[in-house]
This record gives structure tokens, C-alpha cells and sequence, in this order.
């Protein structure tokens, strides 16, 4: 039955539309948004909630902020009362997602999946409300299909379409292997949306051709088929790279108040608003006011940093941690402590040297007028201490910390030759 947007009352249309700007802000795309209007609608006018799914590959269990994205998204339709399916893919698992991976995946182990999948479960009870979530392994359908369910599952697409997947292609570019199983992972994948008859399946841009297939899939077996929300791929503190452990960009759900406010402190300005929408628990007015305030210039960057480093840690951490990391990261700020993360320069030269050659060979100022000038106004420190002699001479030893005003430092790594 094809339920009405006219049949519903003033306020249901109301939280129709509500929902509907709360999925939307911060995702990439909704596929299709006319769609997920109509299951609202549905939803609403039935009081029944839709089935929101995200598979997981139980590989990494070690989350960062970066992971959260999907995990604040789905928390908000859980917030307004729809169905969260989390599934740990402990079947696909085993055979590895070949998703953004130039060699085949190491394929896992049943004690490998299982603890995975525990820890999983346990830091995402830091954003979802875990009573409320379905757990679900993909074992419990898919290692029951026999050969000619399999057969009749691959039937439902072309080699052609597989291969068009970016990770396939480069491989055989490449010349490197695609194992036939690999690609039957996305199937798989696909057929976890059938089994569950999931309505929204959320997913990172990067798995846009895993989660389609689900739809694809259930329209093959006659059903309604899914929508696709992807979130775009969080950056990480450096503004460039997606967030990562290995590119040590991260903020890690475990860490230390302190630790999650200073790195919070340290993101590009242009990043805030992006950080806003898709890792905290605001609400959609609060993010759009202060998107206008920094807009408009009535919010300095800076405080909405401690804002969202506050925030971050009050959601992980509680409001009392929050208000110790603020006050904590304030005093050493402002009493010019070092920051943690100071540009290196390798200096090669030995003895002792002026402190205005010092300044002007490291490119820290631009002439030696301009050097004897910020000496004379005290804004120069070595290891902290401040130098007003223009004649000061300084034996460079390895590891000093040469700082120009409050925001210029330099760490010096003498090297032989």
C-alpha cells in the first residue's frame, strides 16, 4: 500500500520533514532521497520504524572519530525510534573485503571474528544505545546457502558490472590477481540487505558499489528495495588524509580527555563545521547556528575549537572531563608550553652562531633587521626561554626549540656531514 504524503496530519508531516534535514545533514548523497521521503512517510503513518543496517568487516576493532561517522548518523535514527541492524560480517569476513585493497585480504579466523567483533560492540556502545540494537552475523544466513542458492545469487549480475568496481580494475591494470572469491564478496554483502529486509543501509562514500548492491539484490527478489545514505570519509588532523591509524591523524575514542581536546585544538579551521555535522551529538539547530556565527565572523575559529574539542570529549568522557580538559589545555596555552608537534629541521652546522643568523638561515624571519626587531619586542624564545640580546650567541645542540611569536616553532635534529 503506497501510503500518502496528504493523508498525514500537520505535525506528522511535520516530523516527516524533521527526520528527513537530520539524515541529510553532513551525508554525500542519498540514493535516492525521494525514496527515503516515501519510507518516512510510511514509517510515520503506519508507527512503524524502518530497519536501518551497516555491515561491518570485524578486521580493526580499534575505533577512532573517523569511525563514528556512521555511528552518529545511525544514532539519530535510533533517537527517533527506528531499528538499528548491526551485522558483523563474520562470514564475509573470513573471506576479506577487497574494498580500496591492492592485494587480496588475509582471510580470518572464527576466534579472530568473534573477539573482533566484541570489541566492536563495545565501543560503539559509547555512541549507540546498545539495548537497542540488533546484532547480527551473516553466518547465520549465508553459510546455510547451498551451491545453487550461490548460483542463482551470481546469476543476479554481470562480470562486467563486478569488474567496474575501482579496486577490481586497477588490480587487473595492474596485472595483479583478482581471486573469483573476492568477487563474490559484494554479492554477499548485497544479500545480507535480502536476508534482513533492511530500509536504509548507511555506508562511507568508499562503499557506495557494496551498499547498491543490496538494493539491486532486493529488487531481484521482489522486494522494497533499500535506500543508500553514504557519509563522506572523515580527515584526519591534517586536514589531507582520510582520518587513520597508520597515518597518525587520529583521535581515538579511548584516549585521555586531554589528549582528545589538544588534537581537536590542532584541526584546520576549514575542518570545524565538517567535524561539527558528523562526529558530535548536537542538534541540527545547533550545528546550523554555529556554522552562520563562523561564517559571519561573530565565532573566532579558535572557540569554536574549544567547542568542539569540549564536546567531543564530553561525549566520550562526561561533562566533568570536559570542563578538566578546557581548563587544563587554557593553562598551558596560555602559560606557552611547547605544543607536541613541532616541525623538525635538520641543521647541519657546528659551533656557535648568532641568534639573528639562527632566525633568517631557518627561514623564521625574512632579513636580520626584521630578526633584531622581533628580539627587541621579546618574541623570540630558545627552549622556552626568551632571548632580547640582538648579540646573544647559541650553541645549537639537537633537539632545541627555536619559537617566533606564539605560533612559529622550529625543533633542530643535528645531523653529521
Amino acid at each position: 500500500m503506497h501510503h500518502k504524503w496528504e493523508a498525514l496530519s500537520e505535525n506528522q508531516q511535520i516530523e516527516v520533514e524533521r527526520q528527513l534535514a537530520q539524515y541529510k545533514n553532513g551525508a554525500q548523497e542519498i540514493i535516492p532521497e525521494a525514496e527515503l521521503k516515501q519510507k518516512l512517510v510510511k514509517s510515520i503513518s503506519t508507527g512503524t520504524p524502518l530497519k536501518i543496517k551497516l555491515g561491518l568487516d570485524p578486521t580493526a576493532p580499534d575505533v577512532h572519530i573517523g569511525h563514528t561517522v556512521v555511528l552518529n548518523k545511525l544514532r539519530q535514527f535510533q533517537e527517533n525510534g527506528h531499528i538499528v541492524q548491526l551485522i558483523i560480517g563474520d562470514f564475509t569476513g573470513k573471506i576479506g573485503d577487497p574494498t580500496g585493497k591492492s592485494v587480496a585480504r588475509k582471510q580470518l579466523t572464527d576466534e579472530e571474528v568473534k573477539r573482533n567483533a566484541q570489541t566492536y560492540f563495545e565501543q560503539f556502545g559509547k555512541v549507540l544505545d546498545k539495548e537497542k540494537v540488533e546484532l547480527h552475523y551473516n553466518s547465520k544466513w549465508l553459510s546455510s546457502l547451498s551451491l545453487e542458492d550461490v548460483i542463482h545469487l551470481a546469476s543476479k549480475i554481470t562480470v562486467a558490472r563486478l569488474i567496474e568496481r575501482n579496486d577490481f580494475s586497477n588490480r587487473l591494470s595492474e596485472g595483479k590477481p583478482v581471486s573469483l572469491h573476492e568477487l563474490f564478496y559484494p554479492l554477499m554483502q548485497g544479500y545480507d540487505s535480502v536476508a534482513l529486509q533492511s530500509d536504509v543501509e548507511l555506508g562511507g562514500t568508499d562503499q557506495q558499489f557494496n551498499v547498491l548492491m543490496g538494493r539491486h539484490l532486493q529488487e531481484h527478489y521482489n522486494q522494497e528495495k533499500q535506500v543508500v545514505l553514504l557519509l563522506p570519509l572523515l580527515e584526519g588532523l591534517d586536514g589531507v588524509n582520510k582520518m587513520s591509524k597508520s597515518k597518525h591523524n587520529y583521535i581515538g575514542i579511548d584516549e585521555e580527555p586531554h589528549q582528545m581536546f589538544g588534537k581537536t585544538m590542532s584541526i584546520p579551521d576549514e575542518l570545524i563545521i565538517k567535524y561539527f555535522n558528523l562526529i558530535t551529538d548536537l542538534s541540527l539547530e545547533e550545528k546550523m547556528k554555529l556554522a552562520n556565527k563562523l561564517e559571519d565572523g561573530t565565532l573566532h575559529p579558535r572557540d569554536a575549537k574549544i567547542h568542539l574539542g569540549k564536546t567531543i570529549v564530553r561525549m566520550y568522557h562526561g561533562r566533568k572531563a570536559a570542563e578538566q580538559a578546557e581548563s587544563q589545555f587554557k593553562e598551558v596555552f596560555q602559560k606557552g608550553a611547547l605544543p607536541n608537534d613541532i616541525p623538525e629541521e635538520e641543521w647541519k652546522g657546528i659551533g656557535k652562531i648568532s641568534v639573528v643568523d639562527l632566525l633568517v638561515t631557518l627561514n623564521m624571519q625574512s632579513s636580520k633587521s626584521e630578526a633584531r626587531r622581533m628580539l627587541k619586542n621579546g618574541g623570540i624564545r630558545i627552549n622556552s626561554e626568551k632571548v632580547l640580546d640582538e648579540n646573544t650567541e647559541v650553541d645549537v645542540v639537537d633537539g632545541m626549540v627555536v619559537q617566533v611569536g606564539k605560533r612559529k616553532y622550529k625543533k633542530l635534529r643535528l645531523v653529521n656531514g
